[in-house]
C-alpha cells in the first residue's frame, strides 16, 4: 500500500528526475540542430513496460513527449510495449535503459497498483 505521504514525495522526485532530463534533452537538441543533419541517428524504439496502470503509462508517455527529441507514438495493446520516435541515439539499448531506468523508475512508486480485473467468463460460466 502506498501512503500519501510516500506519493508526494515520489512527486517531487519525478519532478526533480523530468527537470534534469528536460535540460539534458534540450541541450542534446539544440547541438543536433548545430551539427550536420545526415549524421543524425533517428529511429522508432519498443520501449518494455514496467508500469501496470494508464496513468503510469500515460505519465511515462507524457514526460517523454515533452522531453525534446523525442516523441511517444503508440502503446501495444497489451500495454507492454511503448513505442517511441527519437531524433538522435547511439544505439536502441542506451535510449532503452535511459527511458527504464530513469524516467519509468522514478514513475513506478507514483503509479500505484493497478485496480483488479474482473473475471466475466468465470461469471457466465456459473449462470
Amino acid at each position: 500500500m502506498i501512503t500519501p505521504l510516500i506519493r508526494v514525495l515520489a512527486f517531487f522526485t519525478l519532478c526533480r528526475v523530468f527537470v534534469f532530463e528536460l535540460m539534458k534533452a534540450s541541450l542534446s537538441v539544440a547541438t543536433a540542430v548545430f551539427k550536420d543533419t545526415s549524421t543524425l541517428r533517428p529511429a522508432i524504439i519498443a520501449v518494455p513496460l514496467d508500469l501496470k496502470t494508464d496513468m503510469g503509462i500515460a505519465t511515462l508517455a507524457n514526460i517523454v513527449s515533452l522531453t525534446p527529441g523525442t516523441t511517444s507514438l503508440h502503446v501495444s495493446d497489451d500495454k507492454s510495449l511503448l513505442y517511441i520516435h527519437v531524433l538522435d541515439r547511439d544505439s536502441d539499448q542506451e535510449v532503452i535503459d535511459e527511458i527504464k531506468d530513469r524516467l519509468e523508475r522514478a514513475v513506478l512508486p507514483f503509479e500505484g497498483s493497478p485496480k483488479p480485473q474482473r473475471d466475466v467468463t468465470s461469471q457466465g460460466a456459473r449462470a
